[in-house]
Order: C-alpha cells, then sequence, then structure tokens
C-alpha cells in the first residue's frame, strides 16, 4: 500500500494514476473526497480514501498503518485556514511519525528548489524543516525539489491571456525564472516509488528553460494564436499590498511575497545534472505544455 498525501492534487493525482495504473495499490490522505473519489472511479479496485487532515496526528497515524511507501505531495502555501507552517512543516512532521510507527520503509517528501532556513518566502523555509525532520527520522527516504510548476503559473498568466485576451505580470517580468511540469514531477516521484537508486538523495529536478514571466506570456501568444496585452503590477504596489493584506488574507500576502521574491531573486536552475540521472524523463518545455493543456482549435 502507497500513502500518498496530496494525492487530490496538481501533481498528486497524476503520481496516483501512474501508479495505480501500474497495478499498485494506493491510499489517499485528502480533506476533499470528492476528487479523491473521481480517481477512485477510475481504479475502484486499487485506490481507496483515507478522509483526514496532516494537522490531526491521529488521522494521519490511522492514514499511515499499512503503508510500506509515503508520499507527501501536498502543500499549504494557499487556502483558508492552513499555512506552510501548519501544513509544510507541522504536518509533515506528523506524518513522518504516523510513517515511522506503521512500519514504512520509504518516505518520500516533495520539497521546493532553493529550500533553506533563510529564504524569504515562508514556504520554503517550511519545507526545509520538513527536510531536516525526515533525515533525522528512522525512515528511508527520498527527497524531491522542484522548480515552479509551469501548469500553476499556465493558469495564472496564460488562461486569462487565452480567454479574455488580457493578462497581468506581478513586477517587472524581466526576472529569469525556472519552470517545471508538473507532469515531469509526477514522473520524478513514480520512479522514485518504484526504483531504489533515489533512496537517500536529494533529486533536484527543473524544466529545460530559465525564462521571464514576459517569456512566458509570449510563449502563450505565440503557441496559442492570442496576441493579447499585458500588464505590469509594479514592485513598490506589491509591496505595500504584501503588508497591507496580511492580517486580512495572510493567503493573498503570501502569494504576492511570492511574487515579489520571483522578480527580484535568482529563480534560476540547470537540469542537466537531473537529465545526466535520469534520462528516461524527458523535461518539457513551457510551448509544448502550452500546445498539450491551451490548444485552441483552427
Amino acid at each position: 500500500m502507497i500513502l500518498i498525501a496530496g494525492g487530490t492534487g496538481r501533481m498528486g493525482q497524476q503520481v496516483v494514476c501512474r501508479l495505480a495504473g501500474r497495478g499498485l495499490a494506493v491510499r489517499i490522505l485528502t480533506r476533499d473526497p470528492a476528487h479523491a473519489q473521481l480517481l477512485r472511479s477510475r481504479f475502484p479496485e486499487l485506490v481507496e480514501i483515507a478522509l483526514g487532515d496532516v494537522r490531526d496526528a491521529a488521522t494521519v497515524e490511522w492514514a499511515a498503518a499499512g503503508a510500506h511507501t509515503v508520499v507527501s505531495a501536498m502543500h499549504g502555501f494557499a487556502g483558508a485556514g492552513v499555512s506552510p507552517r501548519t501544513v509544510d512543516w507541522q504536518g509533515n512532521r506528523n506524518l513522518i511519525q504516523a510513517a515511522g510507527r506503521g512500519g514504512a520503509e520509504h518516505f518520500i517528501l516533495l520539497s521546493i528548489l532553493q529550500a533553506g532556513p533563510d529564504h524569504p518566502i515562508e514556504l520554503f523555509r517550511m519545507k526545509y524543516r520538513a527536510e531536516q525532520d525526515l533525515r533525522a527520522s528512522a525512515l528511508a527516504w527520498t527527497i524531491i525539489r522542484p522548480s515552479a510548476f509551469m501548469e500553476l503559473w499556465a493558469e495564472i498568466i496564460g488562461a486569462p491571456l487565452v480567454k479574455t485576451g488580457r493578462t497581468r505580470l506581478f513586477g517587472r517580468g524581466a526576472n529569469p525564472i525556472n519552470f517545471v511540469s508538473a507532469t515531469d514531477v509526477a514522473r520524478c516521484v513514480e520512479l522514485a516509488v518504484v526504483d531504489p537508486a533515489p533512496r537517500g538523495a536529494v533529486v533536484e529536478i527543473g524544466g529545460p528553460q530559465n525564462i521571464t514571466f514576459r517569456q512566458f506570456a509570449q510563449t502563450f501568444q505565440a503557441e496559442s494564436g492570442k496576441a493579447g496585452s499585458v500588464s505590469h503590477v509594479p514592485l513598490p504596489v506589491l509591496r505595500l499590498m504584501s503588508v497591507l493584506m496580511r492580517p486580512v488574507n495572510p493567503s493573498l500576502a503570501r502569494k504576492i511575497q511570492a511574487s515579489i521574491v520571483m522578480d527580484t531573486h535568482d529563480m534560476t536552475f540547470d537540469a542537466s545534472e537531473f537529465q545526466r540521472h535520469y534520462p528516461s524523463i524527458s523535461l518539457s518545455s513551457l510551448a509544448e505544455v502550452v500546445k498539450r493543456d491551451y490548444a485552441v482549435s483552427a
């Protein structure tokens, strides 16, 4: 049995389908049974649902019982009532402890590229804390650190351009950033489940290009045939909004702060080492993802 926390998320759903497609039994730990039920309907004999919350140690204990592999594909970056501290650190700590007591053999943690104790984004700091808790446990482990998901930013920047002919960039949009497809990350998780080679390894995965948000929008324009218009929210406005939103909408404040960091810090990555170690996983370009998900009929 493979327990997947976050199995109804953008990347987690693909992991569930890949593993169940191999004939492996999967248990989804989720607060969203409706989305999990859709996955179960595809693989009724292989997918089961454990309704629970990683912030509740008791439900995590029950869900982890009997699982030989545990995959944490969750995050608390956005959403009401959650935060990186309560989900990405404390929730993962609950999951790691429950996996150990439940007899799991292997724990796979989805962290984030550049996770560290002093990173300006809270999510990165809390993922780093979870990494340290996992390393200190008695579990065999694999830590996977992806860069920013193409599909997430496609929804934020590209989808409005295709649907309305307008989109907005946060900040200057001139800072090179590495984006990776969630599909490629799901394949990396699948490999970590079925192949013992990545155990005890920190696997950093990114896409084949470092591109700016301006280039991101231009790729959508080129591949969709929608010229559209692109505007900007200036950095001073973002900085003011991040402060004003903290007491009233912490989730939005975190998103704004992340956009500031992405516009001002080094967010690049060289994927050549990943490709040397894992040649079976070919990395998707943004153009390929746009064609796949946002093809416009002639």
